[in-house]
């Protein structure tokens, strides 16, 4: 007896202003899904007004009682939710929760470990508890702008440094400042993102990103990819308009390249992490000149872009992006 196919939502779009990346990961991924083994279905949602896409061109509304949809006047329900919102509602554990209340198995991680990797202060105070590594920052919030002088500032995280909402992703909104005088005017473009900004310590080196996904079976720490731009930083520009180039492997002694990848299998055991996720990192040199890693932030619904990082280290890896999808996927049952 043929075995009966299950039926995917690729959850895309969300509130945030990379609605429309999110939309380019969505299409990525639905060419990656074995279509042999899955019903495969794209979701936008935007709002309470959640879309499917139809095979014949057509959308359904998305019923919220129970994340069903009608096709050919039926009703059919999923049986998972593949997520890839960058932003809220997909990545700060909004969505997750409301899953979980209608017994939908995701690929993403819990609501905490969702919230808690949204938020990038938050997230880098309670890895510093564990030894992790990570620039010295301040958060500021919406309304209390002017308890935080600049000298406050400047003697935490010194010149320059960055400036960027703490809980939203993307590179919208984040500022280079080199001078004590721009740092007003940085803080409200961030806030334009997010009522709380983080300013950042600047760190000099080798930037470099690696992504890493768990089964009940197996490990899988994908190879380091270096990442050069000669943008002021690795903004949008850089990330989304190709004005970056990207090495996989990192040109790094592969004895760093290793601890970089030990680090990252860690950090996914710490958080209790699930489905694929991608950390970035950046290597400066310690005063005795050894290498010192620096996490900056953890991505747990990396981009799947045609320029994005994670199909191109599973390539390096010698996988294929069908077979990571359906590895995640099928760990969930």
């Amino acid at each position: 007896m043929k075995q009966q196919k299950r039926t995917i939502a690729i959850v895309c779009g969300g509130d945030s202003s990379e609605h429309d990346v999110s939309l380019r990961s969505a299409q990525g991924i639905y060419s990656f899904f074995d279509k042999d083994r899955y019903d495969v279905y794209i979701v936008d949602v935007k709002g309470t007004d959640w879309q499917v896409e139809l095979p014949d061109g057509t959308a359904s509304r998305i019923n919220l009682n129970d994340f069903s949809f009608k096709q050919d006047g039926k009703t059919r329900l999923f049986d998972y939710a593949y997520i890839t919102i960058h932003g809220t509602p997909g990545e700060n554990g909004i969505l997750q929760g409301y899953l979980d209340l209608v017994h939908i198995p995701y690929s993403t991680s819990g609501v905490l470990v969702e919230a808690l990797t949204f938020d990038k202060f938050v997230l880098n105070q309670y890895l510093r508890g564990y030894g992790v590594k990570v620039a010295e920052s301040v958060l500021v919030r919406r309304g209390q702008e002017r308890q935080v002088s600049k000298k406050e500032i400047i003697d935490i995280v010194g010149m320059p440094c960055f400036v960027k909402p703490a809980n939203d992703g993307s590179s919208f909104g984040v500022s280079k400042v080199r001078k004590p005088d721009q740092l007003a005017a940085a803080m409200r473009k961030a806030m334009m993102e997010s009522d709380e900004v983080m300013i950042e310590q600047y760190l000099d080196g080798t930037e470099i990103t690696v992504g890493c996904y768990k089964t009940k079976q197996k490990t899988v720490v994908l190879p380091v990819t270096e990442v050069v731009t000669k943008n002021e930083f690795f903004d949008y520009d850089a990330k989304y308009n190709g004005q970056v180039e990207e090495i996989t492997p990192a040109r790094i002694p592969d004895e760093l390249a290793k601890r970089v990848q030990d680090l990252t299998s860690a950090i996914y055991d710490i958080l209790h992490c699930n489905g694929i996720i991608r950390i970035d990192y950046i290597i400066t040199k310690g005063e005795d000149g050894s290498d010192v890693i620096n996490m900056l932030e953890i991505n747990t619904t990396p981009g799947m872009t045609a320029t994005s990082f994670i199909p191109q280290q599973v390539r390096a890896a010698g996988l294929t992006m069908t077979e990571v999808l359906t590895d995640i996927v099928e760990n969930q049952f």
